[in-house]
């Protein structure tokens, strides 16, 4: 079988799909086309969907003939179908498309989801057992360190998104690029460590959060008591209804200054301008409200 490959820029497990597909014998298949080109693939034949999902259609169709696509599963915010269920939709929609299969990106439910592929793949229980000893060991969230949280002669600001989204250079390098130009540091959400963030998340009560809510609570919650970020930046894909309602959310509760910032694969943000005064004067958002998930004052 010819098998292509998606994994986020943000995976947890990097890699580790890529060593399993090896050691079954078959060599995935990676996109053949650069960002900008996958992007505006995604677009002709879905224009008004997500830019995520744009993004993941026009990876799918560079990859040529494939017999089946991995697709990392994505943490989904509350009411997001695409992220919840993004194989079936997609196939749902496009006609022709080879095979989609959702994989885990965490350890939880992983070897069972790997087992289950191997033997589709290869049907050789040996062999399947066989690679999933070897790489057993990326099987476990990588360690990261923290990222800074100051530079020299920049006001800090936390970025907080998807790590689907953020990670993606598309968006991250103009985003970094616009924020430096203004003299501001990001902290981007994606670059801090998945087991922090998770820890912090236990914080969150409410029982039917979904794995993306409490990702981005846990990033905001980490960053949140932090002396030295100044404001928030909230960041989610245009025409993503879920996460900006769900990053909207997580805006009001903060006593710093905030800004809500769609992003389309732009280079040009003329809103980070206000959002940079604001912070840089020692502005004060609306005062956030008090609350068992408040993130606000809590320490690292």
């Amino acid at each position: 079988m010819r098998v292509g490959l998606l994994e986020t820029h943000a995976a947890r497990l990097p890699g580790y799909w890529a060593a399993f597909l090896k050691e079954l014998g078959s060599e995935p298949v990676l996109p053949a086309l650069d960002d900008t080109q996958a992007l505006a693939l995604g677009r002709e034949s879905l224009p008004n969907e997500p830019l995520g999902v744009q993004l993941v259609l026009g990876r799918i169709l560079s990859m040529g003939r494939v017999d089946a696509v991995l697709i990392a599963q994505w943490p989904a915010v509350s009411g997001d179908a695409w992220s919840e269920a993004l194989p079936d939709l997609l196939a749902r929609r496009i006609s022709g498309l080879p095979t989609l299969i959702g994989v885990p990106d965490s350890p939880e439910g992983l070897e069972g989801a790997a087992t289950e592929l191997g033997l589709r793949i290869s049907q050789n229980a040996g062999r399947v057992r066989l690679a999933l000893e070897k790489v057993r060991p990326l099987a476990q969230d990588p360690r990261a360190a923290q990222p800074p949280l100051t530079r020299a002669s920049r006001a800090t600001v936390a970025v907080i998104g998807p790590r689907a989204l953020l990670s993606e250079p598309l968006v991250a390098a103009p985003l970094r690029a616009a924020l430096d130009d203004l003299g501001l540091y990001g902290v981007f959400s994606h670059e801090l460590p998945v087991a922090d963030v998770l820890k912090r998340a236990e914080r969150l009560e409410q029982p039917r959060a979904t794995a993306g809510d409490r990702e981005l609570f846990g990033a905001v919650s980490l960053l949140g008591g932090k002396g030295a970020v100044k404001g928030f930046l909230f960041v989610s894909g245009a025409r993503d209804g879920s996460t900006a309602t769900a990053t909207a959310r997580l805006a009001e509760r903060q006593h710093k200054p905030t800004l809500l910032l769609s992003v389309d694969g732009q280079t040009d943000f003329p809103e980070l301008a206000a959002f940079r005064d604001l912070v840089t004067s020692g502005g004060a958002a609306r005062p956030a409200p008090s609350g068992p998930d408040s993130a606000e004052g809590e320490r690292a």
